[in-house]
């Protein structure tokens, strides 16, 4: 009998974090990573950005991506700069997005890095970007489309299946086969009546599990998006006030849109300006027109989305929306009020209290977005503190994540109980509440891994 192959999984991020997910598998001198995403939120986690990577990235085989949000994707520009040469294996929804997130991400970076070197608020005497529109452009070339279920040969002894997860286009749960190990992921999982996506296909057999655990620990409420939505709208415009969304370009602006417009064609609001100040957005929105086969909206529906905002390309666009008073909607990213063009509305109308500050999903610790849903009352931005009297509002029926009941249902569409559960991909009350309930409820053995922490996937009974 021959001696077992050594196997190794390690986690390099989205361990004990919401952020960061990158995955290493290591076998017979073989390294695919699963994800190459940023760390944002607290400090200590976006300074992880900055660190070597843990293994030099020349050394890397291949990647496979669940999906493109930039908490998933967005390391992979400066993967590529550092010397990755091999292959980004995707599907095909995810490569069209990532075309539009990765360079914006860089661009953002740029600004963000002249910005503070204009203002003088950075503690670097020449502020320098993580990385640039072109190092985004050039990590493009690497990426391989691929559709659900193809059996993807990665190295010898290791494929890849993609299998739909809902949550945004072209989201996956990934399906690798090491060595005859099957180690499967799950990616950010859908939920099974979204707004916009399809439920999540069935979790098939596997050994070893890495499930997502961002609402681990919470149960969506049962509310209505529309009606919650509108009657924000409804409150803020009766008072002339600006309504500021900050929203992620892919996915939460696309259902902001879709439910807007249908409120206004019932009349259940009144037909005021939206402005989508977000040309990736736009663009993402026309790729959802492209890809109906993932999503359950009607082509009437597409349409409506795409029609009732302006779309704002320019910055100087951009800025002449702060000139302007309300009634007014403002969709812009970043979603959590970490970067781009919101804070600069924010920045305009978040001192006003006849205006209002919608949240839309989930904010991570540690960033503006999750302060503000904690009750702050004053921002740090571009170097100084910016006072927040608006309204803030948490809308809760907005999220594109599965919630902890709806994990662990999609847990027991597996046909066997795999041999171990890692939790990942959730703050640390969340992901060890899931922990709880998968060992109490289900029967399987898991737990939480330590960022960094290294197991044998050949040694585990």
């Amino acid at each position: 009998m021959s001696a077992p192959i050594p196997m190794t999984l390690q986690f390099l991020g989205a361990a004990g974090t919401v952020t960061g997910s990158r995955y290493l598998i290591e076998a017979e001198g073989r390294r695919v990573l699963v994800d190459c995403g940023l760390f944002q939120g607290y400090k200590q986690l976006r300074e992880r950005n900055w660190a070597p990577f843990p293994v030099p990235p020349a050394f890397l085989d291949a990647v496979v991506l669940t999906h493109a949000h930039l908490d998933h994707s967005g390391y992979l520009p400066a993967l590529v700069r550092q010397g990755f040469q091999g292959r980004i294996h995707a599907t095909t929804g995810t490569v069209d997005l990532c075309g539009l997130l990765l360079p914006d991400s860089g661009h953002l970076l740029e600004e963000e890095a002249r910005f503070a070197a204009r203002r003088g608020y950075s503690k670097h005497k020449t502020p320098l970007p993580l990385y640039t529109a072109q190092d985004a452009q050039r990590c493009l070339e690497s990426l391989v489309p691929h559709a659900y279920q193809e059996e993807i040969p990665l190295v010898p002894g290791i494929t890849a299946r993609f299998l739909p997860a809902g949550h945004i286009l072209g989201a996956a749960h990934i399906a690798l086969t090491v060595h005859g190990q099957r180690v499967h992921f799950s990616g950010d999982l859908g939920r099974q009546h979204d707004s916009l996506m399809n439920p999540p296909s069935p979790l098939p057999a596997c050994d070893i599990l890495l499930c997502e655990s961002t609402y681990g620990n919470r149960i969506h409420d049962a509310v209505d998006p529309e009606q919650e939505l509108g009657e924000v709208v409804r409150r803020v415009a009766a008072r002339g006030g600006i309504v500021v969304i900050p929203a992620f370009a892919v996915g939460r602006a696309q259902a902001l849109m879709l439910h807007l417009a249908r409120l206004q064609q019932r009349g259940d609001i009144p037909k005021l300006p939206v402005f989508l100040n977000s040309p990736m957005a736009a663009n993402a929105t026309q790729l959802y027109h492209a890809h109906h086969e993932e999503h359950h909206i009607s082509a009437d529906d597409c349409l409506r989305m795409f029609d009732i905002a302006t779309v704002v390309n320019s910055v100087e666009e951009s800025k002449a929306l702060n000139e302007r008073h309300g009634p007014m909607v403002i969709i812009s990213a970043s979603g959590m009020a970490t970067g781009g063009r919101v804070l600069h509305h924010i920045e305009a109308f978040g001192p006003d209290e006849r205006n209002a500050i919608v949240l839309a999903g989930y904010q991570a610790g540690g960033t503006r977005g999750a302060a503000l849903a904690n009750g702050a009352r004053s921002l740090r931005m571009f170097g100084h503190d910016v006072s927040i009297r608006a309204e803030v509002v948490q809308l809760h029926a907005f999220s594109a994540h599965a919630d902890a009941d709806e994990l662990l249902a999609w847990m027991r569409t597996a046909p066997q109980a795999p041999r171990q559960v890692y939790v990942t991909h959730g703050e640390a009350e969340a992901a060890d509440a899931l922990r709880v309930r998968i060992e109490r409820e289900l029967g399987w053995s898991a737990r939480v891994p330590e960022h960094l922490e290294r197991v044998a996937l050949d040694a585990l009974d």
